[in-house]
């Protein structure tokens, strides 16, 4: 499925800035508790999952 290309580029800025807000309030991480640097990774795993997504899918100039 095709979007338009404004669509796409809104999604595009979207990911990229959750993804900056989410490294922005990092605080220092305690890297001796395992449950918080897993939580963190997980975290990061969704928001550059949404990166590729928002990036992968074509747009009405590419189809």
């Amino acid at each position: 499925m095709t979007h338009p290309t404004v669509v796409r580029e809104a999604a595009r800025v979207i990911a990229i800035e959750a993804a900056r807000a989410y490294v922005a309030n990092i605080r220092p991480i305690d890297l001796n508790n395992p449950g918080v640097l897993v939580g963190h990774l997980m975290a990061t795993e969704t928001l550059l999952m949404d990166i590729v997504a928002a990036h992968d899918e074509a747009t009405e100039a590419a189809a």
